[in-house]
């Protein structure tokens, strides 16, 4: 029962030095408000570009998200299949696993359209018949992951003896999230890149600072002070460069966000569209604040580790 006090105590104890090294640690920072920003600052550049193109490729992906649903392959039969024809291979391939809606466009329908996209309304007067084709649109069953499955269902259909052509309208949405796999794999290598730029901005800030107080250093060995002890203040300083770098980020971020709605709304509205602009939201914020916290501290780490073993008391 002695011992139970005694272990508060000293866990107590344990988490007051902590806190008194942290907050000793941030009034370093505050009494070099220039250096410190400055640092930090470069800290949150390198955050808040990869995090910048993150909230543009998720917005991105938002907008294309639905864009699967309108996947079509547009059949064009001969032209010697009669609508009643078409009507009987529509109604046989409507049953297909993979086809979720089948509309048949016959040649009336094909020519009026053609009239409103080609601007040959006139021309096509000038004709004895209709040499359109009668048109089954073909709504797949698909899934972003599921690019192969359309893929052979067009080539299935294309081997139909009353099809002249399938063609599948929408490759370019296929091309899009292509690029769009790209583009989240440059980030990841880009954010690699920051991330190492960022611990060695926090490496050789902490290195100076270890510099600076060298005599600190070796006086505190003379009396018998443990590497962690000694490592413990540094470890803090680059923690707070984490947190403040990390802030800044996402305060640049939001900046850039606020500046960039409004025109994306207006260019939205001219679209008919009510999409706005998402940003990074509560989990991604809370993230990106462990992200440079972790760096912070494991580039404090790699400094001190390496430069406090070189200073010993002479």
């Amino acid at each position: 029962m002695r011992n139970a006090p005694h272990k508060n105590s000293r866990l107590k104890s344990y988490f007051a030095h902590h806190l008194r090294v942290a907050l000793a640690s941030l009034g370093r920072l505050y009494a070099q408000p220039i250096a410190t920003f400055m640092t930090a600052a470069v800290i949150a550049i390198a955050l808040a570009l990869p995090v910048g193109l993150y909230i543009a490729l998720n917005n991105v992906g938002q907008i294309s998200s639905g864009w699967d649903g309108s996947t079509q392959i547009s059949l064009f039969l001969h032209s010697y299949v009669s609508k009643a024809d078409a009507e009987k291979l529509k109604q046989r391939l409507q049953k297909h696993k993979n086809i979720k809606k089948i509309e048949l466009i016959d040649k009336e329908q094909v020519l009026e359209q053609f009239k409103e996209v080609s601007g040959f309304g006139d021309a096509l007067k000038y004709l004895d018949e209709n040499p359109l084709p009668i048109v089954l649109v073909v709504q797949p069953r698909i899934t972003g992951g599921q690019a192969d499955i359309t893929t052979g269902l067009v080539k299935e259909l294309g081997k139909i003896k009353q099809v002249e052509l399938a063609q599948l309208d929408v490759q370019w949405v296929k091309r899009l999230y292509a690029f769009l796999e790209i583009a989240h794999r440059s980030i990841w290598v880009i954010s690699s890149m920051l991330a190492i730029a960022v611990l060695l901005v926090i490496g050789n800030t902490i290195r100076l600072d270890i510099q600076n107080r060298r005599e600190e250093i070796e006086v505190a060995k003379l009396i018998g002070a443990s590497d962690a002890f000694i490592r413990r203040p540094f470890l803090y300083t680059g923690l707070w460069y984490g947190i403040i770098g990390g802030l800044l980020a996402w305060i640049i971020t939001l900046l850039s966000l606020m500046m960039m709605e409004l025109p994306i709304h207006k260019l939205a509205l001219l679209y008919q569209s009510d999409f706005r602009l998402s940003g990074l939201g509560t989990n991604n914020t809370i993230a990106l604040i462990l992200i440079s916290c972790s760096l912070g501290l494991t580039g404090s780490w790699i400094a001190v580790s390496r430069h406090l073993k070189d200073i010993e008391p002479s």
